[in-house]
């Protein structure tokens, strides 16, 4: 795969992929929980990405490889654990495309309401996918146009919104109940979800173990700024209940202030759908990738790794991933679609944070391009978040919980009748990045 991308490029990228949540999605959190409960709920969640973020980037500096948490998983603890990692994965990267596609044909409608939302959601979701097959070079510039634009967006909300802002609204919401922190979390895991996504291109990153820690780090940094603003801003200007099922919050807002047809929120709405875009096109490059790696190393079906000779882009990956997200997109509800990509993000987190241990344990004094800071407290605060969020999503979303159930079980009979389970872990003294890098970034090490 062609190794182009800069820290810059990273840093549109993991934002890019999650900016989306800024503009929809996590405003249903505000049905579960009031403005204190739901603000504790999102500081506890960016606490875990943060501390995270930080121990999955020694992770892809120590094997920039294109599956990512599967990959990792696959080295620490053998292909069983590979298993269940790419699906958590897919679960997140594949089944998130449609709740924003869902999102983004909302606003468009707002915007130009002869437009049905339905068929705006399915055209920009298939003419996204169509950008994702001209190939990674083309997909980076145009995710960093989209992102670049949708960071300007969300400043212009804020514009908007600082001269009508008032204190006293948010001050009002002085209850809090500790228990109606946890059915909000996957919506505060929204602001957030898929930014481990960066982990995926690392195959076409030019310098890993420069790029990705600087890329990562600072597009983290971006993102808690800016959800922190979404929320202040937006519980300043209106009433929680009154967002609490839209798929449009922002657009509302401002139109609660200056008029829904006034150009400020006609304006706002259209740059917005930048933010959407952004989130869709890079998650759609993230779950390709996913559906390459799983497939190159025996995980799926190997027709799914194959490369398009004039692009390099894995087009059966990106098709195959779009046509299932699409299905979902036509049955699924907003609210589902996100619950189930949490559920398959805390999946992911959980397993990729044992693999951390396992490979810190197993091999104390191999050298790493980035090691983490404050070893083992901060890896043990993520963690323990982790688990924390995933226990919480079983226990409050069963159903959901029913449904990944089924999914792994199957994809682990697949796996089984494939005699998948013949693949061997690598053996962790071979995990020198000077000697043994170069084969991972390839991506032709046979596991």
């Amino acid at each position: 795969m062609q190794k182009v991308l800069g820290p810059f490029h990273l840093w549109g990228i993991s934002v890019g992929l999650v900016i989306s949540g800024d503009y929809f999605g996590w405003n249903l959190g505000w049905a579960h929980s009031n403005f204190w409960e739901f603000a504790v709920a999102v500081g506890l969640i960016a606490i875990f990405y943060s501390c995270f973020s930080l121990c999955f980037t020694e992770l892809a500096t120590s094997i920039p490889h294109a599956g990512g948490p599967s990959a990792y998983a696959h080295v620490a603890l053998g292909p069983l654990g590979g298993l269940v990692a790419g699906f958590f994965t897919l679960v997140e990267f594949v089944l998130a495309p449609p709740a924003i596609a869902s999102a983004l044909g909302g606003y468009f409608h707002f915007l130009v309401p002869v437009v049905d939302a339905n068929l705006a959601s399915n055209g920009f979701f298939i003419l996204l996918i169509g950008i994702n097959l001209l190939g990674i070079k083309q997909t980076a510039r145009f995710e960093l146009f989209v992102t670049l634009t949708a960071v300007f967006g969300l400043i212009l909300y804020f514009a908007f919104l600082v001269p009508h802002f008032r204190w006293e609204r948010i001050a009002t919401n002085s209850t809090f109940n500790f228990w109606n922190l946890f059915p909000a979390l996957p919506y505060a895991i929204w602001f957030f979800l898929a930014v481990e996504g960066v982990a995926m291109a690392a195959e076409e990153v030019k310098n890993p173990e420069k790029d990705i820690p600087l890329g990562y780090l600072s597009g983290i940094g971006t993102l808690v700024l800016l959800a922190f603003g979404v929320l202040f801003g937006t519980a300043g200007i209106v009433s929680t209940n009154s967002v609490s099922t839209l798929d449009y919050p922002l657009s509302f807002t401002l139109g609660n202030l200056y008029g829904s047809s006034s150009w400020i929120a006609r304006l706002f709405t259209g740059i917005g759908l930048f933010g959407l875009i952004a989130s869709l096109l890079g998650i759609i490059l993230g779950y390709s990738r996913q559906i390459y790696a799983l497939a190159k190393e025996g995980f799926l079906p190997r027709i799914l790794a194959r490369l398009n000779p004039k692009t390099q882009a894995p087009s059966f990956a990106i098709v195959i991933g779009g046509l299932v997200g699409l299905l979902a997109l036509q049955y699924g509800n907003t609210g589902e679609l996100i619950t189930l990509s949490a559920f398959g993000a805390c999946g992911m987190y959980c397993i990729s944070m044992i693999s951390f241990f396992v490979l810190r344990i197993k091999n104390p004094d191999q050298k790493k391009p980035y090691q983490v800071p404050f070893y083992p407290i901060l890896p043990a605060v993520a963690i323990a978040l982790g688990f924390l969020c995933f226990i919480t999503l079983a226990i409050y979303y069963t159903f959901s919980l029913m449904i990944l159930a089924i999914g792994l079980t199957v994809a682990f009979l697949f796996f089984l009748g494939s005699k998948g389970f013949d693949l061997k872990r690598i053996p962790h003294s071979s995990l020198s990045p000077d000697q043994e890098e170069s084969s991972f970034s390839r991506g032709d090490t046979d596991f």
